[in-house]
């Protein structure tokens, strides 16, 4: 029994993918790709495959997609076929997979199902989150008044996002003096000054 067609092997494996250039052994297309100005070099490539075709980069098979008509046609008609991220070796390895920001496949969908579930029940793209945001600024507004032309420091703008964040979380927003929210703050912003 032979070794099995290389070639044969490829075009298997690719069945489901658009055309494109044939690869190399190990370095794939890179060969064609200007690495500098990447977007020509695709775009030189879409001249002769089209608006949807595949490129290889090593050993990772990449669809590319150029032009509005291209992007739109996918994003509307297919969007379950791009709805998936890859996985990232370096991160899959530390991490096997899990987490919020590196997961991929099944898990990343379930992930990204829940995460946008529990921010809309929290108020997010309803009006609760734009009551928050003009409820905090009235405040930022009257903290600003207090000064009364004097200098202040920006520490209240920067802690004002953090503190609509903690009012949808926690119910309730918290005075800029207030020591829990001042606690709160350093551990969210470790190593940033405030």
């Amino acid at each position: 029994m032979g070794l099995p067609d290389a070639g044969k092997l490829l075009r298997q494996s690719s069945l489901n993918l658009p055309p494109g250039p044939f690869p190399l052994p190990i370095i794939g297309n890179l060969h064609l790709l200007d690495l500098r100005r990447q977007d020509k070099s695709l775009m030189k490539i879409s001249e002769k495959y089209g608006p949807v075709f595949t490129v290889h980069l090593g050993f990772q098979k990449v669809v590319v997609l150029t032009g509005y008509e291209a992007v739109k046609d996918a994003l509307l008609n297919t969007a379950d076929v791009f709805e998936d991220r890859p996985a990232i070796p370096i991160f899959y390895h530390i991490q096997h997979g899990n987490g919020v920001f590196f997961s991929s496949q099944e898990l990343w969908k379930t992930t990204r199902r829940f995460t946008i579930a529990t921010m809309r029940d929290l108020g997010m793209g309803k009006h609760l989150g734009e009551e928050r945001m003009v409820e905090e600024l009235h405040f930022l507004i009257e903290l600003i008044r207090s000064f009364k032309g004097e200098p202040f420091q920006l520490r209240f703008l920067n802690m004002a996002p953090t503190n609509i964040t903690f009012a949808i979380l926690f119910g309730r927003r918290f005075d800029y003096e207030d020591p829990t929210f001042l606690t709160l703050i350093k551990i969210v912003w470790v190593g940033r000054d405030l």
